[in-house]
């Protein structure tokens, strides 16, 4: 393949673009992590969610959801938990 100055130069600076996307997708895999659902729901629980998030919103459901489970977990004494 022939190229002149011009060519060579845009080609040059592509590859090295290129190398740098590279380098940065090289990163994030290198630094990622797998993603482990801290419990697993039961499909009911989950069609439940889903209903919930559809009929009061994502951020009310989250946070009604996060309020229940902090007070069902609220036995457990501090000591153990740690």
């Amino acid at each position: 393949m022939k190229l002149n100055e011009k060519e060579k130069q845009k080609l040059s600076e592509s590859i090295d673009r290129m190398n740098e996307a590279l380098d940065v997708f090289i990163e994030y895999y290198n630094e990622s992590e797998e993603d482990k659902p801290l419990i697993e729901f039961e499909p009911e629980v989950i069609d439940a969610i889903e209903k919930a998030k559809s009929a009061y919103g994502e951020e009310e459901t989250t946070k009604k959801i996060n309020t229940i489970i902090k007070e069902v977990l609220s036995f457990i004494p501090k000591n153990e938990a740690e």
